[in-house]
């Protein structure tokens, strides 16, 4: 029932009222709790009073209940369909008793507040009930342990006290959270916090992009309740839900087929009653609020764009962490809480970045992609940037695309002639020789030897060049207070051995550098550092370039520490390890090399399922290459012996299906933890029809232990099924292979083999 909010459309509201002496002097007829709170008014924000009261006209709903002259895009309140399954049932009986006592500046109005006490009890606790009767069987309700401390952390770091009063701090700036201690059931409030939206599509409260424990240890430091939920008494639900329709909470909260009863039009209304007293269903609004409500009343609000962003800017809170034009900011009481991990780089690190001219700063896609995914270039800026959801943001980016148009700047693509010069120009700038970028910024994946700053490759696909190019010439003007150089003062280049010292053209080539991605090369003094990549709780798949897997490897790594490469393009079990999973380096385009973080038990590169046409007397072998004969001697060598990739699919925990071909038959490969050092193979074959198919399980010194097991020094091999094996000669020094011949069915045939890790 808390935070019931009016949508806040791109519509005009234009209303006319009486006169604002005479609300006020209505409003003070009794006494006033706790008025509502409304984050981005009590910042810098940049609405005049009109427009300040026309805010509060949206936040509070009040064309919920009454006829407005213009249309208005009306938001939803908190979905109750499902109340009964987070919330309370004591505290929802309290709140309705009291909503301004129990949560003070909540925006929902006390609806039962002209009823006698003894009468307001009976029906909070109907309709209490009622709400609690609400459920849904796809809820599960666990019990939750969080870490309380690191709750504290999370909510003081990632922005939480943008909305919200800090724990630390005495404030009235936010939201008091002092009621959420006795709100929710087990669990419940982490559930909440992982996806409000699905409750609160409005986007007050927005998605922060939370982990599961990370949503536990925020419950865990607010308090949440470790309670089970009460059961409703039937007799009350019912009665609940008659009085839910009586007391028009239908008009806010949408339930079933039930219709709201409409007040009478904003023109008419008596405002000696109602909301604007302290005797009917109101508001507890303050002195200032009930002068701005009433000045809007008094007089029509129309809206520009710029207003409209304004608006729309102050009712999301924006503005509590990021400045446009001369409003919004980071206030001085919290700035203590803004942090980064690289301290070195300055305010611009850790403060939100200025919203001035952002429509002509980013390309649309990139825009939205920050509005409606979350997407993040800062990864050391610790405040995060919130998801409030396609309604809230409807019609943001096309506004701001057409309120903040700069000056259209030329940067073309060089021509063939050209591009040596132009692609060197960049390249050049880039490195040490020149500006020394890479000294402060990442680059393509790759960490500078310094300040880790912003990757400067994603340059190209985030800016719009004019907005670029304006930037690079005084970087403080866009953006005070960064450290960065200013290399063009005045607009003349202080690097004048490169591209003759010409701006223009050392910022086209620039621009030119961005556009390649991750084909650029390297400027000089990047270290190309490899990036190492961990498994967590779920199974982690990597694919590029390996030494152990070939051109087109497959790097597979499970929790607890097993992991395996495959040869996608020879179709073959490459490398088994165990420990650590794997470093990768970005390497032109693609996901780039890896290599086992740990030393690997090596197999066999070559096609690994032959029909028995092709496996002869020695099996056929991959292609090698050397320094000295650079070139595939036989590019068609798996196409020619029947092999072809099919793709993967991924299963439980993200756990992947090969799936490949030898000839007519179709093969699913997958492989699961057994144990602590055993992967267990299992093969699914498709033939169609009856006949063998020759597998080369293992290679090197084998020795041959008992039916069905095999061993190297590094890896046993036991057999799942009994088949013929033969076990045969493959050159000097005792080396081997083990070939299985599998005999297959028209039916669908299954194979395992357990892998054992020896050392």
């Amino acid at each position: 029932m808390d935070d019931c909010h009016v949508v806040c459309g791109w519509q005009d509201l234009a209303m006319r009222f009486l006169s604002t002496a005479v609300v006020l002097s209505l409003m003070h007829a009794g006494i006033l709790l706790a008025a509502p709170v409304i984050p981005g008014l009590n910042g810098n924000h940049p609405l005049d009073e009109a427009k300040t009261g026309h805010l509060l006209i949206e936040e509070l709903r009040c064309a919920a209940c009454h006829e407005v002259p213009v249309a208005t895009t009306m938001k939803l309140a908190p979905d109750l369909s499902e109340a009964g399954s987070r919330l309370d049932l004591d505290y929802l009986k309290r709140y309705l008793e009291d909503p301004h006592k129990v949560h003070p500046g909540t925006t929902m109005p006390d609806v039962l507040g002209g009823l006698p006490d003894a009468e307001k009890a009976k029906v909070s606790e109907s309709i209490s009930h009622y709400l609690m009767s609400l459920t849904s069987e796809e809820v599960q309700v666990k019990a939750m342990t969080g870490d309380a401390k690191l709750g504290h952390e999370i909510f003081h770091e990632i922005g939480c006290i943008s909305c919200h009063v800090p724990q630390r701090k005495n404030s009235k700036r936010g939201k008091s959270l002092g009621h959420i201690g006795g709100k929710y059931q087990q669990g419940a409030l982490a559930r909440f916090l992982l996806d409000p939206l699905k409750v609160r599509p409005s986007g007050r409260m927005p998605n922060m992009n939370l982990s599961s424990s990370e949503a536990s240890a925020l419950e865990a430091f607010l308090g949440g309740k470790a309670g089970k939920p009460a059961k409703p008494d039937a007799k009350l639900v019912a009665l609940g839900k008659a009085n839910f329709e009586k007391y028009d909470c239908v008009a806010c909260h949408t339930m079933g087929n039930a219709e709201a009863a409409k007040g009478p039009k904003l023109q008419n209304f008596d405002l000696k009653r109602g909301c604007f007293t302290s005797k009917g269903a109101n508001y507890q609004l303050s002195d200032d609020q009930a002068k701005a409500i009433a000045l809007a009343l008094e007089k029509p609000v129309f809206f520009s764009d710029e207003a409209r962003i304004e608006m729309k800017l102050t009712q999301l809170n924006c503005i509590a962490c990021h400045t446009r034009d001369d409003f919004g900011g980071v206030a001085e009481e919290i700035d203590e809480f803004f942090h980064t991990t690289e301290e070195a780089l300055g305010d611009a690190a850790r403060i939100p970045p200025p919203l001035t001219k952002i429509g002509g700063k980013l390309k649309p896609e990139w825009l939205n992609k920050v509005l409606y995914d979350g997407l993040s270039v800062r990864p050391y800026m610790k405040t995060r940037m919130p998801q409030f959801g396609r309604t809230a943001l409807e019609g943001l980016p096309e506004v701001l695309a057409k309120i903040d148009k700069l000056p259209q700047v030329d940067l073309p693509p060089p021509n063939r002639q050209e591009q040596p010069m132009v692609r060197n120009g960049g390249h050049l700038l880039l490195g040490t020789d020149g500006l020394n970028c890479i000294s402060c910024h990442n680059y393509n994946g790759k960490e500078s030897p310094g300040m880790k700053g912003y990757d400067l490759i994603l340059t190209y696909q985030r800016l719009q060049p004019g907005w670029f190019y304006e930037f690079m010439k005084n970087p403080a003007k866009h953006r005070p207070g960064i450290i960065m150089p200013n290399y063009w003062p005045d607009g003349k280049a202080v690097q004048t051995e490169i591209m003759g010292g010409d701006t223009h053209e050392q910022l086209r080539s620039l621009w030119h550098q961005f556009s390649l991605g991750r084909s650029a090369r390297d400027p000089k003094g990047l270290q190309s550092k490899p990036n190492k990549l961990e498994v967590n709780d779920k199974v982690r798949i990597y694919r590029g370039r390996s030494r152990v897997a070939g051109f087109r490897g497959l790097a597979v790594g499970f929790p607890g520490g097993l992991n395996y490469a495959f040869n996608l393009e020879n179709g073959a079990l490459s490398a088994i390890w165990k420990g650590e999973y794997l470093t990768a380096n970005w390497r032109s385009q693609g996901a780039g090399d890896f290599n086992p973080s740990e030393r690997p038990i090596q197999l066999a590169q070559d096609v690994a399922f032959l029909r028995p046409k092709d496996s002869g007397l020695k099996w056929p072998l991959k292609p090698v290459m050397t320094k000295e004969n650079p070139v595939n001697p036989d590019p068609l060598y798996p196409k020619n012996l029947g092999y072809a990739f099919r793709g993967y699919a991924l299963g439980k925990n993200g756990n992947p299906t090969l799936r490949y071909l030898c000839g007519e038959i179709a093969i699913e490969d997958r492989f699961e933890v057994k144990s602590e050092k055993i992967l267990k193979r299992s093969f699914d074959f498709d033939a169609k029809k009856s006949g063998v198919l020759h597998f080369r399980a293992l290679t090197g010194q084998i020795i041959s232990e008992s039916g069905g097991v095999f061993k190297t020094a590094d890896l046993r091999l036991t057999l799942g099924s009994e088949v013929e094996t033969v076990l045969r000669s493959i050159g000097v020094d005792g080396e081997q292979e083990l070939l299985m011949k599998i005999p297959l069915g028209p039916e669908k045939n299954t194979y395992s083999i357990d892998y054992e890790i020896l050392r």
